[in-house]
Protein backbone atom coordinates (compact mmCIF):
# COMPACT_ATOMS: atom_id res chain seq x y z
CA UNK A 1 0.00 0.00 0.00
CA UNK A 2 1.51 3.47 -0.99
CA UNK A 3 0.90 6.18 1.74
CA UNK A 4 0.42 9.66 0.49
CA UNK A 5 3.19 12.50 0.05
CA UNK A 6 2.38 15.08 2.21
CA UNK A 7 4.72 18.34 2.50
CA UNK A 8 3.36 19.82 5.19
CA UNK A 9 2.38 17.36 7.93
CA UNK A 10 1.21 19.95 10.42
CA UNK A 11 -1.85 21.04 8.17
CA UNK A 12 -3.33 17.85 9.22
CA UNK A 13 -2.70 17.67 13.25
CA UNK A 14 -5.94 17.92 14.76
CA UNK A 15 -4.05 19.22 18.20
CA UNK A 16 -2.78 22.20 16.04
CA UNK A 17 -6.27 23.79 14.98
CA UNK A 18 -4.06 26.70 13.34
CA UNK A 19 -0.32 25.79 12.43
CA UNK A 20 0.25 28.82 9.91
CA UNK A 21 -0.97 31.69 12.21
CA UNK A 22 -2.58 34.72 12.38
CA UNK A 23 -1.91 38.06 10.36
CA UNK A 24 -4.35 40.76 10.18
CA UNK A 25 -5.48 42.35 7.40
CA UNK A 26 -3.39 45.23 7.54
CA UNK A 27 -0.54 43.01 8.13
CA UNK A 28 0.72 44.96 11.33
CA UNK A 29 -0.20 42.12 13.81
CA UNK A 30 0.95 38.29 13.14
CA UNK A 31 0.75 35.64 15.44
CA UNK A 32 3.59 33.11 14.54
CA UNK A 33 3.92 29.50 15.85
CA UNK A 34 6.60 28.79 17.82
CA UNK A 35 6.94 25.73 19.54
CA UNK A 36 4.23 24.78 21.06
CA UNK A 37 3.66 28.92 22.02
CA UNK A 38 2.74 31.57 19.22
CA UNK A 39 5.00 34.70 19.00
CA UNK A 40 3.03 38.09 18.48
CA UNK A 41 4.59 40.59 16.59
CA UNK A 42 3.57 43.87 15.77
CA UNK A 43 5.10 45.68 13.08
CA UNK A 44 7.80 43.02 12.57
CA UNK A 45 8.88 43.14 16.64
CA UNK A 46 8.10 40.47 18.90
CA UNK A 47 5.68 42.08 21.83
CA UNK A 48 4.02 38.82 23.45
CA UNK A 49 4.38 35.21 24.04
CA UNK A 50 0.53 33.44 24.01
CA UNK A 51 0.03 29.74 24.87
CA UNK A 52 -2.15 29.15 21.81
CA UNK A 53 -3.48 30.38 18.86
CA UNK A 54 -6.96 31.40 20.44
CA UNK A 55 -5.22 33.52 23.53
CA UNK A 56 -2.76 34.65 20.74
CA UNK A 57 -5.40 36.05 18.51
CA UNK A 58 -7.79 37.64 21.30
CA UNK A 59 -4.40 39.49 22.68
CA UNK A 60 -3.94 40.70 19.17
CA UNK A 61 -7.54 41.77 18.53
CA UNK A 62 -8.12 43.81 21.92
CA UNK A 63 -4.94 45.60 20.56
CA UNK A 64 -6.32 46.47 17.88
CA UNK A 65 -9.07 47.75 19.28
CA UNK A 66 -7.29 50.01 21.75
CA UNK A 67 -5.37 51.70 18.77
CA UNK A 68 -6.78 55.00 17.65
CA UNK A 69 -8.36 55.06 14.19
CA UNK A 70 -7.29 57.54 11.73
CA UNK A 71 -10.06 59.96 12.30
CA UNK A 72 -9.76 63.55 10.28
CA UNK A 73 -8.42 65.90 13.03
CA UNK A 74 -9.22 69.63 12.29
CA UNK A 75 -6.62 71.98 12.93
CA UNK A 76 -6.69 74.92 14.74
CA UNK A 77 -6.98 77.58 11.47
CA UNK A 78 -9.76 75.38 10.74
CA UNK A 79 -12.04 76.16 14.14
CA UNK A 80 -11.02 79.84 13.30
CA UNK A 81 -12.42 80.07 9.76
Amino acid sequence: MLTPNIPNIRILNAEEPHPEGYVTSDGKWAAVPWGKKYVILCNGEQVHTSSSFYLAKDYILKKVKQTPRNRKSSSTLETFL
